[in-house]
């Protein structure tokens, strides 16, 4: 069974360290978990592998576009327990790290957060591991550096890819692991001067702005904060303005505790199933309810604090988080955890109604699961603190005028010399890069499109790994939650 993976970024890595882990001839093999959990797993798919053919037609190949070489203050923004390409294995990237994580702790979190680019490392060390792993197993790994174009089926039952530069590969499966490709462009800037249509690496593209410039990031998540805080990091000294609709930050990570969730579990949301196998949302709070009386804690605080995520002022929220970095309270530390955890479980059981209610709520959710670092929390507050750094919100309208960018926000009117676009995609959208691919997985019938974005496999030889999964999580998929994908279709693929 010859395999064409579609994709060499993270999600890539996280299914061959899968494949090699968990195939029954690999040393010290075991069941991958949840493997029946995969979507469109079936007995069909039982054989043994052959080729892995793994189809990368960027220059980042295992690292993807955010970990490639950049700054060193470009930092990864999670502790390493939630970054390990290992499903199950908590530690396996501190492993791997070693006395560098000494290097780099962040001194509010209390632990190592490691440049983006060695991060990056880590992912060629365990692809190229897995490859020669593979290999020893007897099925060989090749790397094709073209783009998939399209993939149909073949009059012997066979699925064909095509590239761009129009060669065919026939495989028997296919392993979608497409990431969420490049910023997208809401206000059609592209091609506009002094508009940078996708940061990374913010080595070279902040390059382009002078000492003199306005800048106006577009977007105030993670990918706005590691602009802003590598501008600081060069030393610019001109304004910066952070634009978005909402003009919510991300929370701030609290310092790890140790204690694990012992109510908010998969095992805990699977009882509470109704007989259709289905799970209320008031039941998943109910969970997280009894986690925190457990604590002593008060679950409607929390609901409070949540609540005002959109009207609070973004500074002061900012400087009241850093305040509680070290707060011994459990409620945001049990969602940030098991949002990536128990979330892709608990949604898959969800009604629609509370599906949708969760995704008008996406905003406040993303912040609250996708939290900043401590270290970049503090740069962020120096430079509000300074004037330096605005946080403006309601934006209506951004357009060039006269080499320079006129902006329509809830402020009223003004411009800047330059744009750093750092808008995040929504969870589960297409890229354009890919548009071409699922349109032909569509028209072979491998797949139908999700309504709320992304794609479903409608025959088993077709699996999806990462953020492009119909049906999955509303928020954009964690290292965590890719990996635990990556497992179960290996576990799928290897029996």
């Amino acid at each position: 069974m010859d395999i064409a993976i579609i994709g060499g970024g993270a999600a890539a890595v996280g299914l061959l360290d899968a494949l090699a882990t968990h195939l029954p001839n690999a040393p010290g093999a075991t069941d991958a978990p949840g493997a029946t959990d995969a979507p469109g797993a079936t007995d069909a798919t039982a054989g043994g592998i052959g080729t892995l053919t793994v189809f990368e037609p960027s220059p980042h190949l295992w690292r993807g576009r955010p970990y490639g070489p950049d700054l060193t203050a470009v930092l990864v923004n999670t502790p390493p327990a939630l970054m390990s390409v290992r499903a199950g294995d908590r530690d396996h990237f501190a492993a791997w790290l070693g006395q560098r994580d000494a290097d780099h702790i962040d001194p509010l979190l209390g632990q190592p957060l490691v440049p983006r680019a060695l991060y990056g490392e880590y992912l060629v060390h365990c692809a190229e591991k897995a490859v020669a792993a593979l290999g020893e197993q007897g099925h060989p790994v090749r790397v094709v550096r073209a783009r998939v174009r399209e993939v149909a089926v073949r009059p012997d039952a066979r699925l064909v890819l095509r590239t761009d530069e129009g060669r065919e590969y026939a495989a028997d499966r296919v392993a979608l692991c497409v990431g969420g490709g490049t910023p997208p462009d809401p206000y059609g800037l592209a091609g506009a001067p002094g508009f940078t249509a996708d940061p990374y690496p913010l080595a070279d593209s902040l390059d382009a702005i002078a000492a003199s410039d306005d800048v106006t990031v577009l977007g105030s998540g993670l990918t706005a904060v590691d602009v802003v805080v590598a501008l600081a990091a060069r030393g610019y000294q001109g304004r910066i303005s952070l634009l978005s609709r909402g003009g919510v930050l991300p929370y701030v990570w609290q310092r790890p505790t140790g204690r694990r969730p012992t109510h908010v579990t998969v095992e805990r949301v699977a009882e509470l199933r109704d007989t259709r196998g289905h799970l209320a949302l008031t039941d998943l709070a109910g969970l997280l309810r009894a986690e925190m009386a457990e604590a002593g804690e008060d679950f409607d605080a929390l609901a409070a604090h949540l609540r005002a995520t959109r009207t609070d002022h973004p500074v002061e929220r900012l400087r009241q988080q850093l305040a509680e970095v070290g707060d011994a309270r459990i409620g945001r530390r049990v969602l940030q955890e098991t949002a990536h955890s128990v979330g892709p479980y608990a949604w898959r059981l969800l009604r629609e109604p509370d599906r949708a209610w969760l995704r008008r709520h996406l905003r406040t959710a993303a912040s609250v699961v996708s939290p900043m670092v401590p270290v970049n929390a503090s740069a962020l507050l120096r430079l509000a603190d300074s004037g330096q750094l605005t946080i403006s919100a309601g934006v209506r309208a951004v357009e060039p005028v006269n080499g320079r960018f006129r902006i329509c926000d809830a402020d009223g009117e003004r411009t800047a010399s330059a744009l750093v676009n750092a808008v995040n995609a929504a969870p589960q959208a297409v890229p354009a890069g890919a548009r071409h691919l699922v349109h032909s997985l569509t028209h072979a019938g491998l797949a139908t499109p999700h309504p709320a974005g992304g794609v479903v496999p409608t025959d088993p030889r077709l699996h999806v790994v990462g953020d492009l999964a119909g049906g999955g999580p509303f928020l954009t998929s964690s290292i965590a939650g890719v990996t635990a994908q990556a497992a179960r279709v290996a576990g799928v693929l290897g029996r």
